[in-house]
């Protein structure tokens, strides 16, 4: 390795793209390339870094399999910051392996976060503890033990376990500032004030009560029985009641619980959960029906009961009843969640995230333009989503698969 590339080198450790720049900015032999790949995505000029990185990975010849998977692990990276989401991860696990082969155990552990991010983008939490469980950043650079830190306080918020998020938070601060590294040092702040801002809303008949995520968590835990809005279900206990594929029961549900202990009228109930004010005698027969429904898969957790003007929620037990509603309104809240990290996402990347078909995501992006919620730019296959930060509160509960209540 010559002087230039390794004062390049140096420069993108301590965060200095620029000053890494002016070092290989002429050059195109694959180090240079590399580096200057990984100074663009400092940068935020992720389609040209990962060009860059792609023409680098094809310059290093065969007896340099190291260098290449290092390029696979920065491309991967860079896709990632893109919310490319839809690519096989395949090409990163085998970049991961060899580096470990190769005894490059910092950059090893980096793919592996790499691959739990992304994994925590798509919700799929499981298997990003199970990937997490195997990581040990013992001995690693303060940086890679930050971003791992991150992770695991990620994975904790999203599993709503406040005090682990909080403990891995705090973790994740010290090693940055040991790092020095001022993007890294603003992102766990930034992560670390999301425990302080309102995560979700309690109903009262009178007004809405704002609430933290230690505060929706001791809700949770309290035996409380607790009318989802956020993900849509029903839970008391331990007990989960998914209802996000049933809207009508879960708008039956909601209406019963905010009036609760008292009844719903039957025409309130109907123009509710089946959004008409003209009630006649064929969505009465429907209302019964859908009561029957509702009735019988609730049964573990409370009794609907008929009154002389419609029906009552009444909870097994002594329980109290909570209905938790997000912190902003609207049926595309969860997708402006995602948006609300800062990041240009493709149609296909929310789509894979949300579990919804691109049509129903493009169809909700449509109506969010129009009201000047997000904004598009560039065409077709290169059209990315943007929008202002929600700034006030945090979208944890919204995001995919946010309490894995099971």
């Amino acid at each position: 390795m010559d002087s230039l590339i390794a004062a390049a080198a140096r420069a993108l450790v301590a965060g200095d793209a620029l000053g890494a720049l002016k070092r290989v900015a002429l050059r195109d032999d694959p180090p240079a390339l590399a580096l200057r790949g990984i100074a663009m995505a400092q940068l935020g000029e992720h389609p040209r870094a990962r060009e860059l990185l792609r023409r680098a990975a094809r310059g290093f010849g065969d007896h340099e399999e190291l260098a290449r998977a290092r390029c696979v692990v920065a491309e991967a990276e860079v896709a990632l910051a893109m919310r490319d989401l839809g690519g096989s991860p395949h090409a990163l696990v085998a970049a991961s392996a060899t580096l470990e082969v190769r005894a490059d155990h910092a950059n090893a552990l980096h793919a592996r976060l790499i691959a739990v991010r992304r994994l925590l983008l798509l919700g799929r939490l499981d298997e990003a503890a199970s990937s997490l469980d195997g990581l040990d950043a013992s001995g690693l650079p303060p940086s890679l033990r930050a971003v791992g830190e991150m992770a695991a306080a990620e994975l904790a918020l999203r599993s709503l376990r406040t005090a682990a998020a909080q403990a891995a938070l705090v973790r994740a601060h010290e090693a940055a500032d040991r790092a020095g590294v001022p993007a890294l040092v603003a992102e766990v702040a930034e992560a670390r004030a999301t425990l302080d801002r309102p995560a979700a809303r309690r109903f009262h008949p009178s007004h809405e009560q704002p609430l933290r995520l230690d505060e929706v968590e001791a809700l949770l835990d309290s035996g409380t029985l607790v009318v989802d809005a956020c993900r849509h279900g029903l839970r008391a206990g331990a007990t989960w009641l998914p209802l996000a594929r049933r809207p009508v029961l879960f708008a039956l549900a909601r209406v019963l619980a905010e009036a609760w202990p008292g009844d719903v009228d039957r025409d309130a109930l109907i123009a509710r959960a089946f959004r008409t004010h003209r009630p006649d005698e064929t969505h009465r027969v429907r209302l019964r029906v859908e009561i029957g429904r509702l009735r019988a898969l609730a049964a573990p957790l409370a009794r609907i009961d008929a009154s002389a003007r419609g029906f009552a929620l009444t909870p097994h037990g002594e329980r109290a009843v909570a209905v938790l509603m997000p912190p902003i309104d609207g049926d595309e809240a969860s997708l402006l969640a995602l948006l609300a990290d800062g990041a240009a996402w493709s149609t296909s990347a929310l789509a894979l995230a949300l579990g919804a078909s691109q049509r129903t995501i493009q169809r909700a992006l449509v109506e969010l333009e129009a009201g000047g919620r997000v904004r598009a730019i560039g065409r077709a296959r290169a059209q990315r989503w943007l929008s202002p930060p929600l700034a006030g509160f945090t979208t944890i509960l919204l995001l995919p698969a946010a309490l894995p209540l099971t």
